[in-house]
C-alpha cells in the first residue's frame, strides 16, 4: 500500500461515487487511514458524499466514533446539515449523544437545527436551555428576514446596544440626508470615489444598529468599529469581491478577531459553547452571523440594501489603524 492509505488523488465526487470507494477499497485502501495527513475518509464522506458511501465505509472503520478535531464523524454530518449521513452513522453505531466540541453532541447540536427529530428522544441533560432554544428561533427568524440579500462589494458593522443617534455621535459623522440615496444632493455619482467611501446608512434596529455601505469597504473600517464599540461589541465584515467575506470584532474599542470568514460554518476545538452554536445556525449566512455576534436583531434586509434610516458623511481621517 502506498504511503497515501490507498486515498490519493481524492476528489470531493469520490465520496458519492460508491463504485469508486468500493473499488479502492477492494485494492486495499486503508478505512482508517488519514487522507494526506489530514482527516480520516469516513469524515470526508460525512461532510461531502452520499449515504450509501457513509454506510460502506461505516461497515468497515475500526471506531465509527473515532475522533479528529475534537468531532465524530457523525458530529459534522449534524453540523453540515447532512441528515442522511447521520442516520446511517447512527445506525452503524454512532452515538449521538457523546458529548464533544465544547460539549455539543451531535445529537444536541440537531436539536437546534433543521432537523431536531433527527435522533430519538434526547437523554436527562441533552436538552437546549431556554437561551440555545431562543438563538435557534432567532436565527431561524433572521434567515428567512435576510433571505436572497445579494452581499457582494458591501460592508457593514453591527453595533449591539448602541442606537444611530449615538452612533452618528461616535463617529463624529454628518447627517446629510434620508433613506433614499435620490434625494441625497450630495450624492455622489461615482461609488468608488473618496467621497463615497465616507458616506455610510446608519439604522435603528432591535438590540443596537447597523452601519452599512452597499458598494464599498467604507462601513467595515477599523476606526469605525473602534469607535462604535466603546462599551460594547461590534462585527464588521467586507463582502470582498476579489476574497470573499472578510470579517472584524472590536470590543470596547480593542480588536478581538480580524481576517475572520462570518458564516463559514466549521468551528474550532477551541470555540466556546455559544460559538459553535452560533456558527452552526448560521452557516453559510454570513449578514445573519455578524446580527447574531452583535445581538442586533434586523426586522428585514432594509439596513443593507440602500435604504437605511439616514445617510451620513464620516469625517477625513485615517480609518485603518486597529488601535489609538
Amino acid at each position: 500500500m502506498t504511503h497515501d492509505g490507498g486515498w490519493g488523488r481524492v476528489g470531493w465526487n469520490l465520496w458519492s461515487d460508491p463504485a469508486q470507494v468500493r473499488a479502492r477499497l477492494a485494492a486495499g485502501a486503508d478505512p482508517n487511514s488519514p487522507i494526506r495527513g489530514a482527516e480520516p475518509p469516513l469524515h470526508s464522506a460525512a461532510q461531502w458524499g452520499s449515504a450509501e458511501v457513509v454506510a460502506e465505509l461505516s461497515a468497515r472503520v475500526e471506531d465509527v466514533d473515532a475522533k479528529h478535531d475534537g468531532r465524530t464523524a457523525l458530529w459534522v454530518a449534524v453540523n453540515v446539515d447532512r441528515p442522511a449521513n447521520a442516520r446511517v452513522l447512527a445506525e452503524s453505531g454512532a452515538d449521538p449523544w457523546r458529548p464533544m466540541m465544547a460539549g455539543w453532541s451531535p445529537g444536541r447540536l440537531s436539536l437546534a437545527g433543521r432537523t431536531p427529530d433527527l435522533f430519538p428522544a434526547p437523554p436527562d441533560g441533552q436538552v437546549l436551555t431556554p437561551a440555545e432554544a431562543s438563538a435557534a428561533a432567532e436565527a431561524r427568524r433572521l434567515g428567512d428576514a435576510l433571505d436572497g440579500l445579494h452581499t457582494e462589494g458591501m460592508s457593514l458593522c453591527c453595533v449591539g446596544g448602541v442606537d444611530a443617534a449615538e452612533a452618528v455621535r461616535r463617529l463624529g459623522a454628518t447627517i446629510i440626508g434620508p433613506a433614499d440615496p435620490d434625494e441625497v444632493d450630495e450624492f455622489p455619482d461615482d461609488p468608488t470615489s473618496d467621497a463615497a467611501l465616507l458616506m455610510v446608512g446608519v439604522t435603528d434596529v432591535p438590540g443596537g444598529c447597523v452601519i452599512s455601505q452597499r458598494w464599498g469597504y467604507g462601513a467595515s473600517t477599523p476606526v469605525v468599529s473602534r469607535l462604535l464599540s466603546a462599551g460594547t461589541v461590534c462585527y464588521a465584515m467586507y463582502a470582498n469581491p476579489k476574497s470573499g467575506n472578510q470579517g472584524s470584532i472590536f470590543r470596547d474599542g480593542v480588536c478581538a478577531g480580524w481576517d475572520l470568514h462570518p458564516g463559514g460554518g466549521w468551528s474550532s476545538a477551541d470555540d466556546s459553547a455559544e460559538e459553535i452554536l452560533r456558527t452552526f445556525l448560521h452557516r453559510h449566512r454570513a449578514v445573519a452571523y455578524c446580527c447574531a455576534y452583535a445581538g442586533v436583531r434586523p426586522a428585514d434586509a432594509r439596513p443593507f440594501e440602500n435604504a437605511p434610516d439616514l445617510w451620513v458623511r464620516l469625517p477625513d481621517r485615517d480609518y485603518w489603524s486597529r488601535t489609538d
